[in-house]
């Protein structure tokens, strides 16, 4: 294994680009980062509404995973780290909020007692029958929501692993790939006949652990102040960031080296780490590694709007806890909402007479709600929540954040799409990639995979080995994620 002493031009300033940037200057390397758009973080974006500071893009951290969090401590965040004020979550179906199950794992239960009062007695009897159901094959890979509905019923894919799965991917179950988004229940369908047996096992298991602290984490003043954190702070070691500096070529030079090219800008680089969205890394692999690129052009993404209200604290009262979600087969508009005032201390205590929630919208293949204006995906809003909470009040500030193809899929077959396009990447030396397209979603997934990246060009490849054969599992941080 070698150290990085030359220069190194990350492409992509997301938190998988900044992390692997903090990374390289602590390994040695002198680094640039280039931007497309106009500023750091990707899909952690802080903002505002009616004056209170709230997260416009993703709101929570994994904590069971120490990628994240370790990195927020690293660039002086320690003291803001807040875990949720709250953790119980609802979910609004068959008409009315009903408390979220417990006893599951991403949605699948243990014993079909864990689901009562959320699936039908028809369906908690289909659960009861798995015990008694032949193995079932599950091969290279499976869809999530085909297995568990053969297993368990297709009630318990469509009122709560659905729900579950739609928060973190914006996906569909019956598509998404059982190995990379659901790692723990693929490995029960590879050593257990039973689902419901091998749900219980992991429970145990994780009870033995005895696993102390936050499954979640938050930041005071937002997830979205993490990528700036680590610009700032790689900055303070010396590297360059450049936004508004889109990538228009990559190339190999005849040293063995990379040329960076930005219009009429260009760069020479020992190595590079491609931390751009599959497309546009699709696009700058395409002379140099057309195998690549082509893999790349196959990862679909899906599109989604988050919507966030601001109301008057007097007159406004919501139900407990920190929001809720809503099953796609009770045929609501919203996915989700988050009660941001009641799920984080300090937006509460930063913002004493206001009350803050969000809601989404959007989910893979749903193309109609988010052709909707600003007012439209507004108005749908409130109608969704005065149906669920009775909330009638009229918000004193809305704002509408689209994340358009912000989310990638992780189909069945993923995780050979993604070993394929590493097996490409790894014929061209000094070149390495990273970020939510391969190993998980989740914000330590991207971080751990920038971090894989960087021990990649330094010749040790355990990092990628391992995040491809065990993808980062993706959890859902309570309501509206």
């Amino acid at each position: 294994m070698r150290e990085v002493h030359g220069q190194v031009v990350v492409i992509g300033a997301g938190i998988a680009g900044l992390a692997a940037a903090h990374r390289l200057l602590e390994r040695g390397a002198r680094v640039t980062v280039l931007e497309a758009s106009g500023r750091v973080g990707g899909k952690l974006l802080p903002g505002e509404v009616a004056g209170a500071r709230v997260d416009l893009g993703a709101e929570s951290m994994l904590a069971r995973r120490p990628e994240a969090v370790a990195l927020a401590r690293a660039v002086g965040l320690a003291d803001r780290l807040q875990p949720p004020a709250t953790a119980t979550a609802s979910l609004w179906t068959r008409g009315a909020l009903r408390p979220f199950p417990k006893g599951h794992v991403m949605g699948v239960p243990g014993t079909a007692s864990a689901l009562a009062g959320v699936v039908s007695a028809e369906g908690l009897a289909r659960i009861e029958r798995d015990a008694e159901l032949p193995r079932t094959e599950v091969g290279d890979d499976v869809a999530v929501g085909e297995y568990v509905a053969e297993r368990l019923g297709r009630e318990v894919v469509d009122r709560l692993l659905e729900p579950m799965l739609g928060g973190v991917y914006a996906g569909d179950a019956y598509r998404i790939s059982m190995r990379s988004a659901v790692p723990q229940l693929f490995q029960v369908a590879r050593t257990h006949a039973s689902l419901t047996e091998g749900v219980r096992e992991l429970q145990a298991k994780a009870a033995a652990a005895q696993q102390t602290g936050p499954v979640f984490m938050g930041i005071r003043g937002g997830i979205g102040t993490l990528p700036l954190a680590v610009a700032d702070s790689v900055r303070a070691r010396g590297g360059e960031i450049l936004t508004r500096t889109p990538v228009t070529e990559l190339r190999r030079t005849p040293e063995g080296g990379w040329q960076v090219r930005s219009g009429e800008r260009e760069w020479r680089a020992d190595a590079v780490v491609l931390a751009a969205p599959a497309p546009a890394a699709a696009r700058l692999l395409r002379a140099e590694n057309p195998a690549a690129a082509a893999e790349l052009d196959g990862v679909e993404y899906a599109s989604m709007a988050l919507i966030t209200l601001a109301y008057r604290r007097s007159g406004t009262a919501l139900p407990d806890g920190s929001g809720f979600l809503v099953p796609p087969v009770d045929g609501r508009t919203i996915k989700a909402s988050t009660f941001a005032s009641q799920k984080w201390g300090w937006i509460a205590d930063e913002n004493p007479d206001l009350v803050v929630l969000r809601t989404s919208v959007g989910r893979y293949g749903e193309t109609e709600i988010l052709q909707r204006d600003d007012t439209g995906l507004v108005d749908v809003s409130r109608q969704d929540l005065k149906a669920a909470t009775g909330l009638d009040a009229t918000p004193v500030a809305t704002r509408v954040t689209r994340w358009d193809a912000g989310l990638p899929q992780y189909p069945v077959g993923h995780h050979a799409r993604v070993a394929r396009i590493r097996e490409h990447v790894a014929r061209l030396p000094g070149l390495a990639v990273c970020g939510a397209a391969y190993d998980g979603v989740g914000i330590p997934a991207c971080i751990a995979s920038a971090y894989a990246a960087v021990d990649q060009i330094r010749g040790d490849l355990r990092g990628v080995q391992e995040l491809t054969a065990h993808p980062v599992q993706s959890l859902h941080g309570g309501a509206g994620e």
